[in-house]
């Protein structure tokens, strides 16, 4: 395990695509969460004296502890498909430059191979998550005379998070794994996310929320739109929230068959 790792270390130290997209990840997160701050402060702030009375009455504040790590949680979520491309373009890489033959030449079997790949998308989850916490507890703590003190009542947030993102991540894997090359596999794991969110506002209306069952949806379900959100449909908030206990066991499911085509692709596929 600490040879898998120190060698991916290895690949990832020399490879300046992935530290730029890294750099755009560390910059996107708090970028669009301060965006949404900055304008519900400006709403709070600017507003019409009755209006923004009953608007604080009506809405709370999303930003203080607890609720602000529902609400950086849902909004970092926007942004997920940005550490996607960085695994995309860190696995199509490997074919690209024929390491991957090399890594096999060099006495690895197959399977550590993949399981080094694993690593990959399991780090790059923990370091986006940790990006999340590290903006939420900042908001929060900006924001704290204004809520609650109980700062860590939603903190179960930080593991949908880091759920929902190993799911995006890995499906990206997937793409990438089977189409090797990188334009392609962007082009198709773009084309296949704008189309399921079409096909789930569609599935939405007409086929019962069918939808909620496509791959990235299922773990989409897992950070529900917050709770400010929710005032305008409390029925609907309630039945997310309630789902998300399922969501959880589909994301985790979905998880081992991705996983599972992988392994199970490497093992009979010519390097």
């Amino acid at each position: 395990m600490t040879s898998l790792i120190k060698t991916e270390w290895l690949k990832i130290r020399k490879y300046p695509a992935f530290w730029g997209m890294a750099a755009i990840v560390t910059l996107s997160y708090p970028g669009i969460n301060y965006l949404f701050f900055r304008g519900f402060k400006n709403l709070m702030e600017h507003g019409k004296e009755k209006a923004t009375l009953v608007m604080k009455m009506l809405l709370g504040n999303p930003f203080t502890f607890p609720e602000v790590w529902h609400t950086v949680a849902w909004a970092s979520s926007i942004f997920v498909f940005i550490p996607s491309i960085v695994v995309i373009m860190f696995i199509t890489n490997e074919y690209s430059y024929k390491t991957h033959r090399q890594n096999i030449i060099d006495g690895w079997s197959r399977n550590q191979f993949l399981a080094g790949k694993l690593i990959d998308v399991l780090i790059i989850s923990l370091i986006t998550t940790a990006i999340f916490v590290a903006i939420a507890l900042l908001i929060g703590y900006v924001n704290i005379n204004e809520g609650s003190h109980n700062i860590w009542e939603q903190s179960n947030y930080i593991g949908l998070f880091l759920l929902q993102t190993l799911s995006h991540l890995s499906i990206a894997f997937l793409i990438a794994f089977l189409f090797r090359k990188a334009f392609i596999a962007l082009g198709v794991f773009l084309f296949y996310k704008i189309a399921e969110k079409i096909l789930v506002l569609i599935a939405m209306f007409k086929a019962n929320d069918l939808g909620r069952f496509l791959p990235l949806e299922i773990s989409n379900r897992l950070i529900p739109s917050p709770a400010f959100m929710g005032k305008f449909d409390a029925e609907g908030y309630k039945n997310s929230l309630a789902l998300i206990n399922q969501h959880i066991i589909y994301s985790i499911i979905l998880l081992i068959i991705t996983w599972t085509i992988c392994f199970w692709i490497n093992k009979r596929r010519d390097l």
